[in-house]
């Protein structure tokens, strides 16, 4: 269906990859991953013909129509909602404005009306007459009111946009689709309802994205930019990073038994072979792991960062206490009467359909804003250590290197030291004499870590983490949670990292919380079945 033959992509004297040979076919999700800057939005940009080659060549099957995911909010201001989704189909929407201005002139001629039969049976093989209903459900699915589906785009919230962006590139049925990053700002529920959509969708996606949950759930196969290389693997993420894993350990240790290490290999192949799922794709997805190689498993050149969070000294019984805290901002209340005891064992996710709410709670517990009413206390052990999802005055105006940047959080000002906890974080060498004001989004998350790694604290707080972060320091800071033995409190859009680390569901609503001692994925069967009822 799509085709990329002896691809090569250079900027300057840095070459992203080259001499790729690939095909994607209908049926298939196609995830694709690297480290960042390895290049995996270019390639989707080449494959949708946004950027040229330096050299190959990207082939769309006849008659076949490629969808791509917009990241330019602003370039359909001046279209009504229901009309950029539709415009998602060019063809269509061009056929039914040329239909439209046929029928509104007042000179209707002869050629006039042979035109219009062309067109009005042009317009049905498309799917006109369904159209307007067909977008709209995907809008209402997606969480975008009818009310809003006749405004113009200007007039909405952008994170609306994000959502009407996305129903566009899923409309008319396109034979190829292409998404980057497309859960990003995407609630819960719509992300539910996208994974559903594509595991049932009859065309070939290629989809980049840092949610690992969102990977494992559609992918049949993994596209690896890596080495220089882009290459193709069967199974979903956690298939491609455990067999890559289990490879490095094979190349590390050569003098063991080569038999040993291939029977290792086959019951982990045969393992996952074996997992059971709803998804049509997931079928298909066995079938070709039962055929598949030792090797045609991946190797990697990524490097993991290391999460690790030690206390210094152990908490006492009172850990968090929060009474009754309400808080309005410009007129709108966030918080109505929050209340909530942390216990000894609890880590605890909060979600809720409003992010200002959440950040606005984070902010309070952590004494960075008051409450309007209502207390918090913290239990007289307790030392914690806040990650705040708006970090950047950290960095802003600091003119001095990494080594220094860390050197103000930490009581031993050794830069042997400080090295230590900045090579965890993969910055190493010359590395950490970059000055901190031109960090990158997500290498100023990786300093933040390591701050906190600094501090000794014994409770956690963390807004919105895995912001800006790759699916390898990710997967290092899921680790770093889960290994931690006392108290956090936290909110993620990563759904692996919070089902794998919460024990506990506080969900903010209008009227105060809703509060779960469950796992997230039981939170949200819970969810979707009142949803139901």
């Amino acid at each position: 269906m799509l085709s990329v033959h002896d691809l090569s992509m250079q900027f300057g004297s840095s070459v992203l990859f080259s001499k790729v040979d690939l095909q994607f076919t209908g049926g298939n999700c196609y995830g694709i991953i690297g480290a960042n800057g390895a290049g995996k939005s270019t390639f989707i940009k080449i494959l949708s013909g946004e950027l040229e080659p330096t050299t190959g060549s990207v082939e769309l099957a006849p008659k076949r129509r490629m969808s791509v995911l917009k990241q330019n909010q602003s370039l359909y201001d001046d279209y009504s909602v229901l009309d950029t989704v539709i415009l998602g189909h060019q063809r269509l929407y061009d056929c039914g404005r040329e239909r439209e201005a046929i029928y509104d002139k007042p000179d209707f001629s002869d050629e006039d009306g042979l035109r219009a039969a062309e067109l009005e049976e042009e317009f049905s093989e498309l799917g006109g007459w369904e159209a307007e209903s067909d977008a709209g459900r995907i809008l209402q699915a997606l969480g975008v009111p009818q009310e809003l589906h006749q405004s113009l785009m200007r007039e909405i919230d952008p994170r609306l946009k994000v959502k009407v962006l996305l129903a566009q590139a899923l409309f008319g049925h396109p034979d190829v689709l292409l998404l980057d990053e497309p859960t990003n700002n995407l609630d819960l529920q719509s992300v539910v309802w996208l994974e559903d959509f594509l595991m049932d969708y009859e065309g070939a996606v290629l989809v980049v994205s840092h949610d690992r949950y969102f990977l494992n759930n559609i992918c049949t196969h993994i596209v690896d930019i890596d080495y220089g290389k882009i290459k193709l693997y069967v199974g979903n993420y956690d298939f491609w990073y455990e067999s890559s894993q289990l490879i490095q350990k094979l190349l590390r240790d050569q003098n063991k038994k080569a038999e040993q290490k291939i029977q290792e290999l086959q019951t982990f192949i045969a393992r996952f072979s074996a997992n059971r799922s709803k998804s049509r794709q997931a079928t298909s997805r066995r079938k070709l792991l039962d055929k598949i190689s030792i090797e045609e498993l991946p190797a990697s050149s990524r490097r993991y960062p290391w999460v690790g969070f030690k206390a210094e000294r152990e908490p006492g019984k009172d850990r968090l206490f929060v009474t009754e805290i309400s808080k309005t901002v410009d007129g709108a209340k966030l918080l109505n009467k929050v209340s909530f005891i942390v216990g000894k064992e609890d880590k605890i996710a909060v979600v809720g359909k409003n992010e200002l709410a959440v950040t606005m709670l984070f902010k309070i517990l952590m004494g960075e804003e008051e409450p309007d009413s209502g207390t918090v206390k913290w239990g007289a052990s307790i030392q914690p250590s806040y990650f705040p999802k708006d970090h950047n005055a950290y960095f802003d105006g600091f003119d001095s290197d990494l080594i220094e940047w860390m050197r103000q959080f930490s009581a031993d000002k050794r830069e042997s030291y400080l090295r230590t906890f900045l090579g965890r974080m993969l910055f190493s060498g010359d590395d950490v004499y970059k000055p901190a004001r031109v960090l990158s989004g997500g290498e100023k998350v990786r300093c933040m870590l390591s701050k906190m790694m600094l501090s000794g604290a014994n409770f956690l707080v963390l807004d919105q983490p895995t912001n800006h972060l790759d699916l390898e320091s990710i997967a290092a800071l899921n680790n770093g949670l889960e290994a931690f033995k006392y108290n956090i409190l936290f909110a993620c859009h990563d759904h692996q990292l919070t089902q794998t680390v919460a024990n506990r569901i506080i969900e903010i609503t209008d009227d105060g919380v809703i509060d779960r001692v469950c796992s997230f994925d039981e939170y949200m069967h819970i969810a979707e079945a009142a949803g139901e009822s």
